[in-house]
C-alpha cells in the first residue's frame, strides 16, 4: 500500500531551524500536488506549503519567506526547510499527497496522509 513517512520533527528554540522530510513509498512524489499541513490543538489542518504537480510552489502567508518546500524526484522525497521558527509554528505537521491549499479536516479521505511529526518551538 502507498505510504508517506515523515521524519525530522523535534524541539527547537525560537529563531532556530528544522527540516522535515517525507519519503513517498509506492507512488511518485511528482504524481500529484503534494503538501505539508499543520494542525494546532483543536484546529483543522492548514496547508502551509504545497508543490503542484507542475513544480510550482505555494506558501501560506504565515510561513512565506521562512519556509522552503522542495521535492527530490529521484529519491521520492518531499522536504520542508523551516527557518526562523516561532512559538506559533509549534504544531503537528503532516506530509500529504493529492493535496490542496486551505484548511481541511486532518483525516480528509481524499488526501493521502503521513502519520504526522511534532514540532515544538519554545525558549
Amino acid at each position: 500500500a502507498a505510504q508517506l513517512r515523515e521524519s525530522g520533527g523535534g524541539s527547537v528554540e525560537p529563531g532556530g531551524s528544522l527540516t522535515l522530510s517525507c519519503t513517498f513509498d509506492g507512488f511518485p512524489v511528482d504524481w500529484s500536488d503534494v503538501a505539508w499541513y499543520r494542525q494546532h490543538p483543536g484546529d483543522q489542518c492548514e496547508a502551509i506549503s504545497l508543490i503542484r504537480k507542475s513544480g510550482t510552489p505555494y506558501y501560506a502567508e504565515s510561513v512565506k519567506g521562512r519556509f522552503n518546500i522542495s521535492r527530490d524526484i529521484a529519491k521520492n522525497i518531499l522536504t520542508l526547510r523551516m527557518n526562523n521558527l516561532r512559538p506559533d509554528d509549534s504544531a503537528l505537521y503532516y506530509c500529504a499527497a493529492d493535496a490542496y491549499t486551505g484548511w481541511v479536516g486532518c483525516r480528509n479521505p481524499i488526501i493521502k496522509w503521513g502519520q504526522g511529526t511534532q514540532v515544538s518551538v519554545s525558549p
